[in-house]
């Protein structure tokens, strides 16, 4: 059965997610985009028309367009702003959501969010696209395999410049309520541990052409006695990293690195005499599924998924405020200049 959907949110980000649902074919047979809504009509004919939605209802109000088309699925990719308003308007109506990320602008929505998931029983994912890439897929592997034994610090350096104009330039705490939770949700998937604290030193570094918080440098504690760092700047000029981050997997047996592109290298302890032992090399598994690297297309080919079987999918809310605690957490620390606990109450 094909689900009807409507896109609310019709900005740069929802032609993404278009282009995913048009470049496969069981996508496109799986559902159909019945509706468009944006605070700006001409925003979403324009859309509309860009991507040959001739039949689809347009409105500035959620609330119409899904009594018009009788919708049973929202795609929601409005700024974080307005995010709960839109989501608990689709799920109160019957709609499951998947959502542009952040979950929330707060654990309170957060929590309030889940809470009417379950409720409606209505499912309700966020689009975490960067764990569905290659190079993610693969560290998931090598460290479930044991390649390096047990996993003792994941070290992550972000250092980018980018010039986007809009909202993100506007908004406080950029970079880790905006960037840094791709990062933050990878380290925790990859590991397979949970967060338990985190300090964070939170700055807005000279030149910067943002408003608030384009740099950040957090120390979370992890469950198995591991450590996650995140260095990062959103207003880093010069040679960048990759946008996935730079990565060092260190675990009991060896290392892992990984560019955030290509370049993958894994060493472990090697048979050299005296003070240091060297190193050996080993490849790097392939990633378990090649249909999970897609990224955006993945994510939502996955949620669908879940949807039609009943299944809880891999980004589904109440997981994901995990990685949201990580976010709100290092603000906190920021904030306050102290390291601070991270839970996750009921979930």
């Amino acid at each position: 059965m094909t689900s009807r959907a409507v896109l609310c949110g019709c900005g740069a980000m929802a032609k993404g997610w278009l282009r995913a649902l048009q470049s496969a074919s069981d996508l496109s047979r799986d559902v159909e985009i019945v509706g468009l809504v944006d605070l700006d009509h001409a925003v979403a004919e324009a859309l509309a028309a860009e991507f040959g939605l001739d039949h689809v209802v347009i409105d500035t109000d959620l609330v119409s367009v899904i009594d018009a088309t009788r919708a049973d699925m929202v795609f929601d990719v409005v700024v974080p702003s307005a995010r709960f308003a839109v989501v608990s308007t689709a799920l109160k109506l019957g709609c499951h959501v998947l959502s542009e990320k952040p979950l929330a602008t707060s654990l309170d929505e957060a929590n309030a969010l889940l809470a009417l998931a379950a409720e409606t029983g209505r499912v309700h994912a966020v689009v975490q696209n960067r764990r569905f890439i290659s190079g993610v897929r693969r560290l998931r592997r090598a460290v479930e395999d044991g390649l390096i034994g047990e996993v003792s610090g994941i070290h992550c350096d972000f250092f980018i410049g980018p010039h986007f104009g809009g909202f993100r330039e506007a908004m406080d705490n950029v970079l880790l309520l905006d960037m840094a939770i791709h990062t933050f949700d990878a380290a925790r998937f990859v590991s397979g541990k949970e967060p338990l604290s985190v300090y964070c030193v939170e700055t807005n570094p000279s030149g910067s052409w943002y408003a608030h918080g384009a740099s950040a440098n957090a120390i979370f504690r992890l469950s198995g006695d591991a450590v996650f760092s995140y260095r990062g700047s959103w207003c880093a000029e010069g040679r960048r990293t990759s946008w996935e981050s730079a990565w060092r997997l260190v675990g009991s047996k060896g290392m892992i690195t990984w560019d955030g592109e290509e370049s993958f290298e894994a060493t472990v302890a090697g048979d050299e005499t005296g003070l240091l032992r060297g190193h050996r090399a080993l490849s790097i598994p392939d990633a378990p599924d090649l249909d999970e690297t897609h990224g955006h297309r993945s994510v939502l080919a996955e949620f669908i998924d879940a949807v039609k079987s009943g299944r809880r999918p891999e980004t589904v809310s109440d997981d994901n405020i995990k990685s949201l605690s990580m976010v709100f957490g290092a603000i906190e620390s920021a904030r306050t200049g102290l390291p601070v606990s991270i839970s996750v109450e009921g979930h």
